[in-house]
């Protein structure tokens, strides 16, 4: 094992001055975590998210109660002015119109027509009225107050028809869009429309129709609106003054159950760390070091044997001096795992060469390239993490990636902390791992958990027989 003077590159095993080519030869990149997820899932809502976001539901809300509130108006207030328009061609049919029906009328004897419009210009237009019509049941315009229409002949239409065939009272908007209706579309795009049957003094039957001007509907629909959305925004806002005392109050207690909830699990990591500590403590100064003293005792036994000329029994003392210290290393190797001195005492630095060099697997050469600088850019609770990520990372590479070469590497850029972790074993699908991991596989889980406590982004780049590459980097800022 060599070890350069800086303490920036260390190795465990054969040296490997560079990263296997083939993990740089991997497959693309795939997420494992990342800070914007982490955050988003971790950060609680704050008062002014909260406030911002009730807002914009009221806005949304007096949106739509505006739109749907209009569309409600106007038709109301369309159906009002249809029965009042139909109401009042009830009135001045009986009232007006059929008074002043006479015979002359039908046969479009001009002095009858000249009296008759003379009663409908004092009598019914200008109170509303824009147009009269008095239609015969043939489709030909006896009178009308537009003198061009009078004598023309149009097809009626099936409101016209019904109205006269049943006799009754046919109200609606009209769009304007007949051709008898040519001389009405100057004064409006719609106009309110009414069929009223009328009945000259023979008892022969004809049609009073009647147009309304639409601007009523216009301003009646103004009112409604004004009254529905004065009631529906006065409820909304006294709700929203209701409800967002208790929004608050929820929101505070539900801060103060994730400030304890991280406080809770703070508390466990401490406890979890001190007990490592405990038990790494435990056994140093326990088994270890009467392993120790057994290993010297048997050793000095297998001597005075082989002195005393019992070979076979300084051979058997022998191979158990030899199994002792293979012991030692073991659970040496495991003090590290469980709790590694130097990341508390010479940072992550020399807890990965320390890592190294407790990686003695057979044809597995693990080197580390460290700028002693990143101790000084991480916290402890940062480092913590990270070295659980490498350590991770190494085994799996030792367990799972066969004869291979494992460089780790951290490096400080900008802001910004990079661990990278490349082999060039066998590797493995990474996107299928990550999108069905297996129920035991929890190193995957212990990767993902490390690096989210952190804030880090972890992504894996691998494919068979192409290698890994394992990459954390964590904001320092």
């Amino acid at each position: 094992m060599d070890q350069t003077t800086d303490g920036h590159r260390s190795d465990a095993g054969t040296a490997s001055a560079a990263p296997p080519a083939a993990a740089e030869a991997a497959s693309a990149w795939v997420t494992v975590t990342e800070p914007s997820r982490v955050a988003a899932e971790a950060s609680p809502l704050t008062t002014g998210q909260l406030l911002t976001r009730l807002a914009a539901g009221v806005a949304v809300v007096i949106v739509l109660v505006g739109v749907l509130g209009s569309l409600a108006a106007r038709q109301l207030s369309e159906r009002e002015a249809v029965n009042d328009a139909a109401t009042t061609a009830g009135l001045l049919a009986d009232s007006v119109i059929t008074p002043a029906l006479t015979s002359g009328l039908q046969t479009g004897d001009p002095t009858a027509l000249a009296a008759f419009d003379g009663v409908v210009r004092d009598h019914i237009l200008g109170l509303g009225v824009v147009r009269v019509k008095i239609w015969g049941p043939d489709g030909r315009v006896l009178y009308a107050d537009e003198p061009q229409l009078i004598g023309r002949t149009f097809t009626l239409s099936g409101d016209q028809q019904e109205a006269i065939s049943t006799p009754s009272t046919r109200a609606e908007i009209s769009d304007l869009a007949d051709s008898e209706n040519s001389f009405e579309t100057g004064s409006a795009d719609r106009l309110v429309e009414v069929y009223r049957p009328v009945w000259f003094p023979d008892g022969s039957i004809a049609l009073f129709e009647m147009y309304g001007s639409y601007a009523p509907v216009g301003e009646r629909s103004s009112q409604l609106w004004r009254g529905f959305a004065g009631v529906t925004l006065s409820s909304l806002i006294l709700l929203v003054v209701l409800i967002a005392p208790l929004l608050l109050s929820l929101l505070r207690r539900l801060r103060d159950q994730e400030a304890s909830r991280r406080a809770l699990l703070q508390k466990a990591i401490d406890a979890s760390e001190e007990e490592r500590r405990r038990i790494a403590a435990t056994l140093h100064d326990g088994p270890v070091q009467e392993l120790a003293a057994t290993s010297f005792t048997v050793a000095g036994a297998a001597a005075k044997a082989g002195n005393d000329g019992d070979d076979e029994l300084s051979r058997d003392l022998s191979t158990a001096a030899g199994s002792v210290r293979r012991s030692i290393r073991a659970l040496r190797t495991l003090l590290v795992d469980i709790y590694p001195p130097s990341l508390a005492s010479s940072g992550i630095v020399s807890a990965l060469t320390d890592l190294a060099h407790s990686v003695r697997a057979a044809g597995v050469t693990v080197s580390v390239d460290a700028d002693p600088e990143v101790t000084l850019a991480l916290t402890e609770e940062q480092m913590r993490p990270m070295y659980r990520v490498a350590q991770e990372c190494v085994r799996n590479a030792v367990a799972h990636a066969g004869p291979a070469a494992v460089t780790v590497t951290l490096r400080r850029e900008g802001n910004q902390v990079a661990l990278d972790v490349i082999d060039d074993g066998a590797g493995f699908d990474a996107a299928r791992l990550l999108s069905q991991p297996a129920a035991d596989h929890f190193g995957l889980r212990l990767l993902r958990d490390a690096a989210e406590s952190i804030g880090g982004s972890l992504q894996v780049s691998s494919a068979p027989a192409r290698g890994t590459h394992w990459r954390l980097v964590v904001d320092t800022s």
